[in-house]
């Protein structure tokens, strides 16, 4: 049974304490049942006895049974849930569930979120089915059986409804999928309610303000004020009876009570006390801008949020800016610009220059926050954030560690399906793990500040490309050959006109090139430019355009005529002469085109905007099951440390039907590489020039799409191992290494390296 205490978000957005029961809360787990009303009691079991309450807490409180569990909900120090589960004893893979919560706490999703925290323990115990009885009037315990994302055997006999509902097992077969999709649903929901606090706050406090101008706090005052914030603002300052001419509080215990934000920009001795002060105050959560807490403050700090229901921002952070209301909670030089672009950065200082260049172009920031040390809010809160704002098209993210990468993969693969994702890979020691984890969730990688920022523009402003075919349109040649140039080095096709396309450009340009890319000489005239861009926009073998135009005396408009042209594809615009390495062309009323200072640059943003689309319109893909897999024997091979001998090593690989051969030659490598962070990683390498690796679980699509550049008769068989390997490194967490050599479709020789591990629910719904 897990023993670590865990916060958890309700439905409503506030925290409970999630922990195993123990002997000494026998007083406090029978006070709750001797709350609960007649009806509830009646309810829970079946009578009104006044014994009940004692005898239920006896259970829940005793010295664990072997392969039980009983979790607590608490709110402070009340418990306002129970649950546990007892195996049954001639079928021990079975196990009865139950569920009570205190008649104050009802439909706010705790006995729900008990249930999946007890799904995760079971899972770990090995059991595989959960059964309960409850009364059939009694609406609200079936509906949460109902609710759970579990399939559910009804049965009724004599009024009374016993629920048999099989758990989902380790592997992330479809059982598995749909629940967690459901817990996903309930997490998105209870996260976006706790976060409204922070990003759509009717009340902030500034604890920390200044008189003098210059200082952090001060600042943060100054822009919240300038933004034209419209609630309620306070600020706090002991030794400050007003900040430019407004009342200042003398400290934490004078604010009103349930202020939902506090910004705190205090000296690093005083965090604790603050944060200790807020959450007494009934502050709902904190932007902490403070640096060099130690680790001992930092855990410190987030116990106390954790304690009082705050959620944190921070330490060490710039703040937290939301333009559409006016909240610029932070200490930049420049506010931020209304907009569509969520933007969330570990470093705090890139963020401002991103917002700034975002602000320039005019896409706008629909929020920003800078997380700092990212004790609490993180980059997958807020891709839960921007989910459902409903403002938000396109998220931005700087990240230099995660602290659940399962999670987040999972997160932004649901996101990135709904709106581009873009990110920068900033660290590079994890390289390939981190270039997997993004790809495989569909997030938009670039390898600098440069190509984020001139990504965005074209993703923020132009649809996502159906293919990979480019039309080239230029008034210099040899720029236009620069372009096919840097086409052909990242994947994609240069358009050659051709039929009709081709007979309607020649009239339209008729000195140059319409063979493609299409030069239409220096001198055209901005109609002609224009007509091009349209007639090849109509072209059913366009997916993307690239104008590039030098400005002469001797042309029109050529800007206008790009920013006036009637084209329904991606268009990317290249001015030769412009020194801003990317601008938006043409009024902000209208549908703007990125401008780049150069062809390889829009070709870059081009390219990786076709990624994206062909990453969104493949298949999802599936993760196979392999009914004859046996995992049971398997583990028992796992528990030592160090090398697999030869034998164990074969009998481990056919636990989980993976052929073994004596041939002679080594065509492919197969190896898995475990650094408890990211998870497995799945790579496999042909010759000295092909590697590319997956994160587990493999999908039939990630299988097909390593395989792909192999020759057709090694594909099927190949795949099928691949597949093989993912699901016996998901399973046995134990495995740190594997190096396989394959021949055809079986394997010739292997080694494989184990240590202890005790896994952790990578997915179980839980704060920081």
């Amino acid at each position: 049974m897990a023993q670590e205490q865990v916060y958890a978000l309700l439905a409503d957005g506030t925290t409970v304490e999630i922990r195993p029961a123990r002997p000494d809360d026998f007083d406090a787990v029978k006070a709750m049942h001797e709350a609960m009303s007649p009806d509830n009691t009646y309810m829970r079991f079946f009578n009104v006895s006044r014994l009940a309450a004692e005898t239920e807490a006896r259970r829940i409180c005793r010295n664990p049974v072997p392969g039980s569990a009983a979790l607590l909900a608490l709110a402070g120090r009340e418990v306002v849930g129970v649950a546990s589960y007892v195996p049954m004893r001639d079928q021990p893979e079975r196990a009865e569930v139950a569920f009570a919560v205190a008649d104050h706490m009802h439909h706010r999703g705790i006995a729900t979120l008990l249930l999946e925290h007890l799904v995760s323990v079971a899972r770990s115990h090995r059991i595989t089915t959960f059964a309960a009885e409850t009364l059939t009037e009694n609406n609200a315990m079936l509906n949460v059986f109902a609710d759970a994302g579990l399939p559910v055997e009804r049965h009724v006999a004599d009024g009374v409804f016993e629920l048999t509902f099989p758990l989902p097992q380790e592997y992330a077969g479809p059982a598995l999928e749909d629940y967690l999709d459901v817990v996903a649903e309930r997490e998105r929901r209870a996260d976006a309610a706790s976060l409204r606090r922070v990003f759509a706050p009717e009340s902030v406090a500034v604890i920390g303000a200044s008189r003098r101008r210059g200082t952090v706090g001060r600042a943060i005052v100054d822009n919240i004020r300038a933004g034209g914030y419209a609630g309620r603002l306070y600020t706090v300052n002991p030794r400050a009876r007003q900040i430019g001419g407004e009342h200042c509080l003398a400290s934490v215990a004078d604010l009103p009570k349930a202020v939902d934000l506090a910004v705190v920009a205090v000296p690093a001795a005083a965090v604790l006390g603050v944060a200790e002060r807020c959450g007494q105050r009934g502050v709902r959560s904190l932007v902490v801008i403070t640096a060099g807490l130690d680790t001992a403050d930092r855990a410190d700090l987030l116990a106390e949020c954790r304690r009082h229901g705050m959620r944190l921002v921070g330490p060490d952070c710039f703040g937290v800016a939301v333009p559409g209301i006016g909240l610029e909670a932070t200490f930049a030089a420049r506010p931020a610009r209304p907009g569509v672009a969520g933007l969330v950065m570990q470093s705090g200082g890139l963020g401002f220059a991103v917002v700034d260049h975002l602000s320039r172009l005019g896409i706008g920031i629909s929020s920003f926050a800078s997380v700092g040390d990212k004790l609490d809010v993180s980059g997958n809160d807020m891709l839960l954030w921007w989910e459902r704002d409903g403002l938000t098209r396109l998220a931005v993210l700087y990240l230099e560690s995660f602290g659940n990468p399962r999670k987040f993969a999972r997160t932004a693969r649901r996101v990135s399906a709904a709106m581009p994702v873009l990110t920068v890979l900033a660290d590079r020691e994890d390289l390939e793990s981190r270039e997997a984890l993004f790809e495989q969730a569909g997030v938009i990688t670039t390898r600098g500040f440069g190509e984020l920022i001139q990504a965005t523009a074209l993703l923020a402003t132009q649809p996502v490309p159906a293919g990979r075919t480019v039309a080239i349109v230029s008034n210099v040649g040899s720029a236009g050959v620069l372009a096919a140039d840097a086409c052909a080095d990242l994947g994609l096709t240069v358009h050659h006109p051709a039929g009709l396309t081709r007979r309607r450009l020649r009239p339209l340009v008729p000195s140059g090139t319409v063979t493609g890319p299409v030069d239409t000489t220096a001198p055209v005239s901005a109609e002609a430019f224009r007509q091009c861009l349209e007639l090849l926009a109509a072209d059913k073998q366009v997916h993307a355009i690239v104008a590039i135009v030098l400005p002469t005396g001797a042309t029109g408009d050529l800007e206008a005529a790009i920013g006036a042209a009637n084209v329904a594809v991606p268009l990317a615009a290249v001015v030769l002469t412009q020194p801003e390495s990317v601008r938006l062309l043409g009024p902000a009323s209208t549908n703007r085109v990125p401008a780049y200072g150069s062809p390889e640059a829009a070709v870059r943003a081009l390219a990786r905007a076709a990624g994206y689309g062909a990453w969104r319109a493949e298949p999802r893909g599936r993760v196979p099951d392999f009914p004859g897999v046996r995992t049971a024997e398997a583990r028992a091979l796992v528990r030592t440390s160090g090398w697999l001998g030869p034998a164990q090593t074969a009998d481990l690989l056919r636990c989980y039907g993976i052929p073994l051969a004596d041939l002679a030659q080594a065509e492919v490598r197969v190896r898995v590489a475990d650094d408890r962070v990211f998870g497995p990683l799945v790579t496999l390498e042909a010759g000295d020039s092909y590697r590319t690796g997956r994160l587990t679980p493999l999908t039939d699509v990630d299988a097909a799409t390593l395989t792909e550049p192999l020759p057709a008769a090694d594909r099927g068989g190949l795949r099928d191992l691949l597949l093989r390997v993912s699901r016996l490194a998901d399973d046995l967490p134990e495995v740190t290494e594997m190096d396989l050599e394959v021949g055809g479709a079986a394997v010739i020789s292997a080694r494989v390296k184990v240590e202890p591990y005790q896994p952790q629910d990578p997915f179980l719904r839980k704060l920081r």
